[in-house]
């Protein structure tokens, strides 16, 4: 009888021991969840992998000025082909185009995953022309109806401040930022752009 009340305690023991761990992991689930959702944005959803990290409201500034900013290149970048006398200028153009196409589509990712909205083609905030480096309806008149050496003259002079502000923007992002893609990403801009304004500097004679 003694022997059998002693395993009869031992199995008791062993269960409660197993329910007390399943109620402590469960507690821990709840709380991985909860910090892992706040940590997104507060949106209730953790779509980014958790691998890359939390996002602040300076990621999501960076996201919204650069997209409808990138979309402004590529319509510059556009009109080289049939505009440029120089083929360093169609070729720089063409780069533009391939390195800030695929930006854009990574930038408006990131925002769909934070439950934010991502910029409308077609419709840029006005206030932002003449800020970072945005051009004015007027000044991508201009250049639509540029042609040769002004086109050449006039695309590069636009680009530079163009990339300027881009440069800015991605400076503000390594500063304030804390998503990890992001600051990476605008550690490459800032080193691509800057290489492509010495290149135009270069070609404009202005070194």
């Amino acid at each position: 009888m003694i022997r059998k009340r002693s395993l009869v305690r031992r199995a008791v023991a062993v269960a409660a021991a197993g329910a007390a761990a399943l109620v402590l992991a469960a507690c821990g689930g709840d709380g991985d969840d909860g910090s892992s959702a706040a940590g997104h944005g507060g949106h209730g959803t953790a779509s980014a992998p958790a691998s890359q990290g939390q996002h602040n409201a300076a990621d999501v500034a960076f996201a919204k000025g650069m997209i409808p900013h990138h979309r402004q290149a590529v319509e510059m970048a556009d009109l080289a082909p049939e505009r440029a006398r120089s083929a360093e200028v169609k070729k720089l153009a063409a780069d533009i185009k391939k390195a800030q196409d695929p930006e854009i589509r990574t930038l408006s990712g990131w925002l769909a995953s934070w439950g934010e909205e991502v910029p409308a083609e077609g419709t840029m905030d006005h206030s932002t022309h003449g800020m970072d480096g945005m051009m004015t309806a007027e000044e991508m008149a201009e250049l639509e109806n540029a042609s040769g050496k002004a086109f050449d003259t006039a695309f590069m002079q636009m680009m530079i401040k163009h990339h300027e502000g881009a440069v800015e923007m991605a400076e503000t992002e390594q500063a304030d930022g804390a998503y990890a893609p992001a600051k990476k990403m605008a550690t490459e801009i800032i080193a691509s752009q800057s290489a492509e304004i010495e290149q135009m500097n270069k070609l404009l004679g202005n070194n």
